[in-house]
């Protein structure tokens, strides 16, 4: 697979990478633990180097799963983790927090679980409005001037907190939700990102598998599934925008690929420095997916994509209202 920078930075990585986060948590029962290695190193052979997980996935129990798996090639990948949550006693709480002491505490139990002496690059999974970014930048630097973390990254921040966390210590990627139904970041993200030589991780390229026309209309989601109380996964919302996905399935027709191979394919051509993180936990998808790298589109191919898009509105906010309230600060 092709390689990518993200950015200005000399952190080097696959084309794709794997989104780990499903395996343990979001979608339902966490895939029992050696199936779960096996795909990821099944990744690994197929020549994905970069791997996403975070405490919170779990909790900590995701962390654990990609260290394991991942510790005979450790040298040969890319691992990024995320802190910025303290958890109840249950730890179904989650607690905004990334307090200095906080998050070197939260670094030392990601070394820990995923055995490993250095973390590639740590993200502040969200910005917590109660410590000022510079603080936050601050003990990350400290950190990067320890060994113990390679490079700094910010999750589903706002354009101001970049600037701010950037003069501190720089940023090497920013990780936000990005898709053929979630343009968001092009508008005030995308430019500032190319300004400051920050690379771009997609996470959900895929619409939470939406944009691989496998979701019907009439789909309901158990409790343990993130999408359930996700009102872009209303019965009512994903009537209105299969659409979307229909327009997708006759692009992919025309090429002899399927839909979330065409979706993967658009991001990567958005910009040289975005890297999309889709998660599975099936290894034909992850195949599929691996696929999706390899398929170069045209200028015509991106003008009739955007020709279509410009044509479909879609229904439904991608987040709760207090989901919401934590991204884009």
């Amino acid at each position: 697979m092709q390689k990518r920078n993200l950015g200005n930075s000399s952190l080097q990585v696959s084309a794709l990478g794997l989104g780990c986060m499903g395996l343990s948590h979001g979608y339902g029962p966490a895939t029992e633990t050696g199936k779960a290695v096996s795909l990821i190193r099944s990744a690994v052979d197929l020549g994905i180097t970069f791997f996403d997980t975070a405490e919170l996935y779990g909790p900590y129990l995701n962390e654990e799963v990609v260290g394991q798996a991942l510790a005979p090639v450790r040298d040969q990948v890319v691992i990024a983790t995320k802190f910025g949550f303290t958890f109840g006693e249950d730890n179904r709480q989650q607690i905004l927090n990334s307090r200095p002491e906080h998050v070197r505490a939260a670094v030392e139990g990601s070394l820990r679980r995923i055995k490993t002496d250095y973390i590639d690059l740590l993200y502040q999974h969200r910005v917590d409005p109660d410590v000022p970014i510079e603080d936050v930048a601050g003990v990350v630097k400290e950190l990067i001037a320890e060994g113990k973390v390679k490079h700094f990254g910010l999750s589903e921040a706002g354009v101001q907190t970049i600037r701010r966390a950037h003069a501190v210590q720089p940023v090497t990627a920013l990780q936000s939700e990005y898709s053929l139904w979630w343009r968001e970041p092009e508008q005030e993200i995308f430019p500032t990102l190319a300004e400051l030589g920050i690379g771009f991780v997609p996470f959900s390229p895929l619409g939470k598998g939406f944009l691989t026309g496998t979701i019907s209309a009439d789909a309901s989601f158990g409790s343990d599934d993130f999408r359930s109380v996700v009102p872009r996964f209303t019965q009512q919302a994903l009537k209105a925008n299969q659409n979307l996905v229909f327009l997708l399935g006759e692009i992919a027709k025309q090429k002899g690929v399927t839909p979330a191979q065409i979706a993967l394919a658009w991001l990567l051509a958005q910009a040289p420095c975005i890297v999309p993180i889709p998660g599975t936990t099936k290894l034909h998808r992850l195949e599929e997916n691996v696929g999706g790298a390899s398929i170069t589109l045209c200028e015509a191919d991106l003008q009739a994509i955007a020709s279509l898009l410009a044509q479909i509105s879609i229904e439904g906010d991608r987040y709760s209202e207090s989901l919401k309230a934590r991204v884009g600060r």
